[in-house]
């Protein structure tokens, strides 16, 4: 992780930023930044956020406090998120960040959905930097970026109902192969999409301990990013999603009591068949990596490339840490419009 202090002084500059612009598209900055800084490339923080700075829209102001007894009616409200990340801001102030996270994580995970699954992302991605610190000595911009994750993530909560269950299959990989596209006339938009997804093929549904519940989790990360090699050209940026929100959630399971790991094993499962499902290619592809690359490599290639999406899908990939996932990045790379 980064111990220069620049990760620390990206997310203050980030902090005066919104978690979205025009009003829908999420502010990947925060997310990206912590993945330059998670493997080794501090030093291209700045350089990258200036690329992305005509991006990024001011803060957002503030609608009505939210409070312990309020809460209920501001969750998945959109024009509240500066209260709610003022909220959490005065929550992680208060008690240790875990304790934070570990009441809000049930309340949350039954809308990961909303907002396209970024808050998660931006959750899990805030809690890998707070796991790596030393106990008792993470930093205040560090600490401010999980209320700015959670606040979005109240904000943008959207839970999804009536899904009606289909016939699963034993492994994560032949269950996305088994997830029914939604119909090709489908509504545009995230929103609209995910209220088209109502069949998902049952998986891991007998998962009962968190063991399992782990290693189920992480079956579904290296399977969802394996298919992208082969179907990301169905849609090159939202298809990233259905391994990196998985991949949020597996991140912030150490940080978790082991009590939530199976409902977030479910969650996560749900978050990751609907994407496949409103994004499904009409078929698969053949996909043959460029040649042979170690993992520095194709993380060299995926900032040189700078896209807020590849850059996150490679570092997820690199969490694969196998050939094919790393294949699957070089896939993102050659599909995604660079940055700059």
């Amino acid at each position: 992780m980064d111990d220069t202090g620049t990760l620390d002084e990206a997310l203050q500059r980030l902090h005066a930023s919104g978690p979205e612009r025009l009003g829908r598209l999420t502010n990947h900055a925060p997310m990206a930044v912590e993945a330059l800084a998670a493997h080794g490339q501090s030093g291209e923080v700045h350089r990258w956020l200036e690329l992305y700075a005509p991006k990024l829209e001011e803060f957002p102001g503030a609608v009505e406090r939210v409070t312990g007894d309020n809460w209920r009616e501001a969750l998945g409200d959109s024009r509240r998120a500066a209260d709610w990340i003022a909220y959490f801001g005065r929550e992680v102030a208060e008690r240790p960040w875990r304790d934070v996270l570990a009441r809000w994580w049930p309340r949350l995970l039954p809308g990961m959905y909303g907002g396209s699954t970024h808050p998660v992302i931006r959750v899990g991605h805030a809690v890998r930097t707070l796991l790596a610190a030393d106990p008792g000595d993470a930093t205040g911009p560090r600490v401010a970026e999980l209320a700015h994750g959670l606040g979005y993530w109240a904000a943008r909560h959207h839970p999804v109902s009536a899904i009606a269950p289909l016939p699963g299959a034993d492994s994560a990989a032949a269950a996305l192969d088994a997830v029914p596209p939604i119909p090709e006339e489908g509504a545009q938009g995230f929103p609209a999409r995910l209220g088209l997804v109502t069949r998902l093929p049952v998986w891991a549904a007998d998962v009962t301990g968190p063991d399992e519940a782990h290693r189920r989790l992480t079956e579904l990360v290296r399977a969802a990013t394996h298919r992208y090699a082969t179907h990301g050209h169905g849609e090159e940026t939202m298809l990233v999603h259905a391994a990196t929100a998985p991949n949020a959630v597996l991140r912030t399971l150490p940080a978790l009591p082991r009590a939530l790991w199976v409902p977030s094993l479910h969650a996560a499962w749900t978050a990751s068949a609907a994407v496949t499902s409103m994004y499904a290619p009409d078929a698969p592809v053949a996909y043959t990596a460029p040649g042979t690359f170690a993992p520095d490599e194709v993380f060299e290639r995926a900032l040189a490339h700078g896209d807020e999406h590849v850059i996150k899908f490679t570092d997820t990939a690199m969490d694969v840490g196998d050939e094919r996932a790393l294949t699957a990045a070089l896939r993102a790379i050659e599909l995604s419009e660079p940055l700059a």
